[in-house]
C-alpha cells in the first residue's frame, strides 16, 4: 500500500445525488444535504444503515457534523468520519482521496460525502472578507494583507494570477471568453443547470461590465443554492450493486506555496495541481493524452485556464489558445464542463464537477454525452490555489 498504484482501481463511485439547484431557497443547509444523500443511497441500490463512514466538507453544510447525518439516516455503527478544511473548493476530490483510503484500508464498506452550497442565500447574510469565522479558506490573509489594499472579495486576488498570465503569454480577454461561452453553450443541454435557456455570444461575454480586470462579469462563478452527494465503495463489493461502477484510478492532493499568500509566491501561477497532477496519473498509469472530458473547477474563467495547464492538457503558457476555436467543446478536442460548470450550472463546490463526471463514464447524458467515454478528469480548485484531482473510468 506504500506505493499508490496499489490503490488503482481498487474503489469506485456507485451512487450519485443532486438537487435542484436555485438562487434562493427556504430550505435548511442539512435539508438539501439530505435530499442529496438519499437520492445517491437509492441510485447504489443500499440502505441508509449501510453507510459507515461520512466525509464532511468543510465550513458548507451549515455546521452539520456526522453525528447528523448518522441520527438522519439511522447508522449505528458510524466508523469513520473525516473532513478537509484546509482543501476550500478542492475538497470534494480529497474527500474522495479520503474515501479511497479508508475502503481499500479495510475500515469501512461504504463511505458517504455529501454536500451543500449555500452560497446565494447564506452570502447575503455575512461580510464575506471581513470576518475569518465566516469559513471563506484564507479570510486572515484576506483581512489583514489584502483589504487593507483595497482587494478583498475573491474576483480582485484570483484576477492577479489572469493578469499574470496575460502578461507571460499574451492571453487575450477572447481567450477567457471562450472558457465563458463554452460553459455557457454546455449548460443548454443540462435540465439542473441555473443558466439553461440563457444563450452566450462572444458578444455578449465583451459587453458584460467589468468587476475587476482582466474580470467581466461572465468570467465569475454564479452564487446558488443546492446540494449533492455521492456514495463509494470497494470494487469487489461494487460487483453486488444496481449501477456500474466508476472505479477511482488516480487521485492526489496538493498545495500552491505559501499556501494563502499569493503576492509572496516566487511563482504565483505555480497552483496546487501542478504538484498533484503528475502523482494522480503516476497512479493510473496514464498520460493526459488519453483523458477522453475533464470537469475542470472553474471558479473564474482565469483559473480554468491554468488549470487546463496545470493538469497536463497543454503546456504552461498555451491555455488561452487551447480554449479557442470550440477545442473545449463538445465536440473538441478536451470537452470542458460538460454540465456548464460553476460559471453556467450552479456553484456546487465541485461536488457537481464530481457527479457530472460520474453520469458521463455511465453514458447516461443523452446530447451532452461525450462519445464512447472511458476516462475522464476532476480536479478541485481552494483557497488561493489548493489543487487535487481525479482520474475515473469506466
Amino acid at each position: 500500500m506504500a506505493d499508490p498504484k496499489a490503490l488503482r482501481d481498487k474503489t469506485c463511485v456507485v451512487g450519485i445525488g443532486e438537487t435542484a439547484y436555485t438562487r434562493g431557497t427556504t430550505k435548511s443547509p442539512l435539508q438539501l444535504s439530505m435530499e442529496a444523500t438519499m437520492m445517491a443511497i437509492n441510485d447504489a441500490g443500499i440502505k441508509p444503515s449501510q453507510i459507515d463512514g461520512v466525509v464532511l466538507p468543510n465550513g458548507h453544510n451549515g455546521g452539520a457534523t456526522a453525528g447528523d447525518y448518522a441520527a438522519n439516516l439511522g447508522i449505528k455503527d458510524l466508523i469513520y468520519t473525516a473532513s478537509f478544511p484546509e482543501m476550500g473548493g478542492a475538497q470534494m476530490v480529497s474527500a474522495m482521496e479520503g474515501a479511497v483510503l479508508a475502503l481499500a484500508s479495510g475500515i469501512c464498506d461504504y463511505v458517504l460525502v455529501p454536500h451543500c452550497s449555500y452560497f446565494y442565500t447564506g452570502a447575503r447574510a455575512r461580510d464575506m472578507t471581513a470576518n475569518p469565522s465566516n469559513a471563506l479558506q484564507a479570510a486572515e490573509y484576506i483581512r489583514d494583507y489584502y483589504r487593507p489594499f483595497g482587494v478583498g472579495a475573491p474576483p480582485q486576488h484570483y484576477a492577479w494570477m489572469a493578469q499574470r498570465h496575460m502578461h507571460l503569454y499574451g492571453t487575450t480577454q477572447e481567450q477567457l471568453g471562450a472558457v465563458a461561452v463554452a460553459m455557457r453553450k454546455h449548460a443548454q443541454l443540462h435540465p439542473n443547470a441555473i443558466m439553461r435557456g440563457k444563450p452566450m455570444t462572444m458578444a455578449d461575454y465583451m459587453a458584460s461590465r467589468w468587476i475587476t480586470w482582466p474580470y467581466k462579469l461572465l468570467d465569475c462563478s454564479l452564487e446558488t443554492d443546492g446540494a449533492g452527494a455521492f456514495v463509494m465503495t470497494t470494487a469487489e463489493r461494487a460487483k453486488d450493486l444496481k449501477q456500474k461502477p466508476v472505479y477511482v484510478s488516480g487521485i492526489a492532493s496538493g498545495h500552491p506555496y505559501p499556501p494563502h499568500d499569493i503576492p509572496n509566491r516566487p511563482d504565483i501561477l505555480e497552483i496546487g495541481l501542478d504538484h498533484s497532477a503528475p502523482r494522480a496519473y503516476a497512479m493510473a498509469g496514464v498520460k493526459p493524452a488519453d483523458i477522453d472530458f475533464a470537469e475542470i473547477y472553474d471558479c473564474f474563467t482565469g483559473q480554468a485556464i491554468l488549470q487546463i495547464e496545470s493538469a497536463g492538457f497543454c503546456k504552461k503558457g498555451e491555455g488561452g489558445p487551447f480554449c479557442e476555436n470550440g477545442n473545449i467543446e463538445l465536440g473538441g478536442k478536451l470537452p470542458v464542463n460538460t454540465h456548464g460548470g460553476l460559471l453556467s450550472q450552479a456553484h456546487n463546490t465541485s461536488m457537481n464537477h464530481v457527479i457530472e463526471a460520474v453520469a458521463q463514464l455511465r453514458l447516461g447524458c443523452g446530447e451532452r454525452q461525450v462519445k464512447d467515454a472511458e476516462l475522464g478528469v476532476v480536479t478541485g480548485w481552494g483557497g488561493h490555489g489548493h489543487g487535487s484531482i481525479a482520474i475515473l473510468r469506466r
